[in-house]
């Protein structure tokens, strides 16, 4: 009789006494084992770090080899320039007035006819070479 009155006095205090996690209950379907949830959750934070940590250094070595092609891009140019003649650093390059005329003026008159001929060889006719005298020998 002790013990019913025990029972008796408790059982208003059974429907209290509900599973505190119903939703991961262990006779349902998907059931997830709270230690391998958390195990899942941390890894896939990891995967997320090491996807931006990636993310990061790609992005940095495309910089530095945009950078380095750049850099060889200029050089390649700077080289190309200065090899081509009369081209040697235009930008500093003084540009002298031709005050005599050079070449273009000299020996030009009468409208643009040349009235001086000069000539670096001596003017020969043709087969000269075949004509020429044995060189005389002067004691």
């Amino acid at each position: 009789m002790k013990h019913l009155i025990i029972v008796a006095a408790l059982l208003p205090f059974t429907a209290f006494a509900q599973p505190v996690n119903t939703t991961n209950n262990p006779n349902q379907p998907g059931y997830v084992i709270p230690s391998q949830q958390r195990m899942q959750t941390q890894m896939l934070n990891q995967q997320q770090q090491q996807q931006g940590m990636l993310k990061q250094q790609r992005e940095s070595q495309n910089r530095l080899q945009q950078q380095q092609l750049q850099s060889q891009i200029n050089n390649n140019s700077q080289r190309v320039r200065q090899a081509q003649p009369g081209e040697r650093n235009p930008s500093r390059q003084q540009v002298l007035p031709n005050t005599s005329g050079g070449m273009l003026s000299e020996g030009i008159s009468n409208g643009g006819v040349n009235t001086q001929q000069q000539h670096m060889l001596p003017q020969s006719q043709n087969g000269g070479m075949l004509q020429s005298a044995p060189p005389s020998t002067t004691p």
